[in-house]
């Protein structure tokens, strides 16, 4: 084995285990690539090493502990991200540990980092109401304007990933049969389908009407494009919402002024669940590998509790206490424990 032998093991990893093994998808093998353009700045700028001459050796326990630490320390970043980027090195040592038996133990202690604890933070999520304000903020008077309507519409409708939504083609839209639905190929490479509500049924077909998008040639197209023509980055889709919302916000302050597609998918989850739904139909429309992942939603559900509150609210309450109908008691407890003078 060469002594710099660092870069033929990650380029292996990046190029053919993730995509043809793991079968990841792009993004997350990008989210991938991010953490190892880090690592090797890091090594370079703070561990002095030379990166064409990096080894195996040269990852090691010591240097992602220090990783780790300059990543908060230095470029400030949150619980959740310094623990995506544990994760993706723990990936690669899982990668080539059996190549080099006599690292073992060095690379045991290295997967043995554990996971930073994260706050929690409560969902963020529309009420109904505000989410018909931000749906009526395009302009459906121009062909823009209802692109847009479509466009937010779509992403709530479905609680589809932002990138999801850029990635849908026309022939991922299915009017036909007893429901209309959306095919999403979301993370893992995993498909779902997702059924449509009559409303958005309508505005996708008269966006189909009026770009032509009915033509079988046309069934590869971006669904959404931009206005040259071209498919929606997640930046696009995103400048969008946060228009819609800014025209929201006079009308309902509580709206976020930075309103993301990924507040939408939260709201379109909490409102299927407090519809009545089960907990797996919402995993299902969401995509969720684990059930423990759309949980949060039935624990940040105050609709629900509220809901189950009611059922017991002919349950027996505690009275008032008879002490605090006695005065001499309650003189006596505030003069607990003073000292005569």
């Amino acid at each position: 084995m060469k002594k710099y032998d660092f870069a033929k093991y990650l380029t292996e990893f990046i190029s053919y285990y993730l995509p043809e093994v793991q079968n990841l998808s792009t993004n997350t093998i990008s989210s991938y690539c991010d953490t190892y353009r880090l690592l090797l700045s890091y090594l370079r700028d703070v561990n002095s090493k030379q990166i064409e001459k990096l080894a195996i050796t040269d990852i090691s326990h010591s240097a992602v502990e220090g990783f780790l630490e300059w990543l908060e320390s230095e470029r400030g970043v949150s619980a959740a991200t310094r623990n995506q980027r544990l994760a993706a090195i723990c990936s690669f040592i899982r990668y080539i540990q059996t190549d080099f038996p006599e690292r073992l133990l060095e690379f045991q202690r290295i997967l043995d980092i554990p996971q930073k604890k994260k706050i929690s933070r409560p969902v963020k999520y529309l009420s109904k109401d505000e989410v018909r304000l931000v749906l009526e903020q395009p302009d459906t008077s121009t062909k823009q304007g209802r692109r847009d309507a479509t466009i937010i519409s779509v992403l709530y409708d479905t609680g589809a990933r932002v990138q999801e939504l850029c990635d849908l083609t026309v022939r991922d839209v299915r009017f036909d049969g007893a429901t209309p639905s959306v095919k999403i190929l979301g993370k893992g490479r995993k498909i779902r389908l997702v059924p449509l509500l009559p409303d958005t049924v309508n505005l996708l077909k008269a966006y189909f009407a009026e770009n032509r998008l009915n033509l079988p040639e046309k069934g590869d197209y971006p669904l959404f494009v931009n206005r040259f023509g071209n498919k929606f980055t997640r930046a696009g889709i995103k400048y969008i919402l946060s228009k819609s919302a800014q025209g929201a916000i006079p009308s309902s302050p509580h709206i976020p002024k930075s309103l993301t597609p990924h507040i939408l998918r939260h709201t379109k989850a909490m409102h299927t669940y407090e519809a009545g739904a089960n907990i797996i139909y919402v995993r299902d429309i969401l995509g969720h590998a684990d059930i423990k992942t759309t949980s949060v939603y039935a624990k940040a559900s105050l609709e629900m509790k509220r809901k189950a509150m009611e059922k017991v609210a002919d349950s027996p309450t505690v009275t008032t206490p008879s002490w605090t109908e006695n005065p001499d008691l309650i003189d006596w407890l505030k003069s607990y424990g003073r000292v005569s003078t």
